[in-house]
């Protein structure tokens, strides 16, 4: 059995629909209860990494694999990789009409009770107490400065870009994912709503010590709000071209992404 919880192997993957190659061979892996940050320039890949993690339809694998758990999820459908206990906090969340954030995060909390509980025949384990559930999430919306309000408003309908991104947190700290993706959660925050977001990231952790996340950034300033960065990843051009420490998103920080470009892509240097 593989050392690592999650772990991606010589993945390539192109556009369903005009078959160009988007991922070119990416390699990367995560322990339990690790915290990595995915870093690099715009249109080097991360999204889309992010969102074939998911099962997104309009990517197709071509070749390698996706390990989670020691099982490969390549041809598991969208749903059922969330009920293995992966969770996606998405770049522009959608907006969902006429369904209110505490039922659908209630919904979604039963589904993933139904998939840890499946072989009991306890219905009463499957289903979360609504009073229990109400008072957990007055507590989330507090610590991410959310009027408890918002639990009665439409999935992401009508929030400002601060808000949505609060609530993609909220939705991962009330569903406690085993392996959540969060990309680029920290795009348009101004400072405050940044450390706000940055806490309530913070607080999940600490209330999940072996949860590992997969933070997709451009920038270092969510980072300097976050202690404890087990790994950096670089993408560029459709492949990981450097990992190491958090000093390497310091680095990045200083010099930006060109002296990297000119080391792995000096094509993708000249043609810009």
């Amino acid at each position: 059995m593989s050392e690592f919880y999650f772990e991606i192997k010589d993945l390539h993957v192109e556009l369903v629909e005009s078959g160009e190659e988007i991922l070119k061979g990416v390699d990367l892996s995560v322990k339990k209860g690790e915290f990595h940050a995915l870093m690099g320039l715009n249109g080097s890949g991360k999204t889309t990494l992010a969102k074939v993690i998911m099962g997104h339809p309009s990517y197709k694998v071509t070749n390698g694999d996706i390990i989670f758990n020691g099982e490969s999820i390549l041809k598991l459908k969208p749903d059922e990789r969330a009920r293995k206990g992966l969770f996606i906090a998405f770049q522009y969340p959608q907006e969902i009409p006429g369904v209110s954030l505490a039922n659908f995060l209630r919904t979604s909390v039963n589904v993933r009770l139904e998939e840890e509980y499946a072989d009991t025949d306890d219905d009463d384990v499957k289903r979360v107490d609504p009073f229990e559930f109400n008072k957990i999430l007055k507590k989330k919306l507090n610590l991410l400065g959310m009027d408890k309000s918002f639990a009665k408003r439409h999935v992401n309908t009508g929030f400002s870009g601060g808000e949505k991104k609060r609530s993609e947190v909220l939705q991962m700290s009330i569903l406690k994912p085993d392996f959540a993706i969060l990309d680029e959660i920290d795009s348009g925050l101004d400072i405050d709503a940044l450390k706000i977001v940055a806490k309530g990231i913070v607080q999940h952790k600490e209330d999940n010590p072996d949860a590992s996340i997969l933070m997709i950034t451009h920038y270092k300033r969510i980072l300097n709000y976050i202690d404890k960065i087990d790994k950096v990843w670089v993408m560029m051009d459709g492949k990981v071209v450097m990992s190491g420490k958090r000093e390497l998103a310091e680095k990045l920080e200083e010099r930006g992404y060109k002296w990297i470009s000119e080391k792995f892509s000096p094509q993708l240097v000249a043609n810009n």
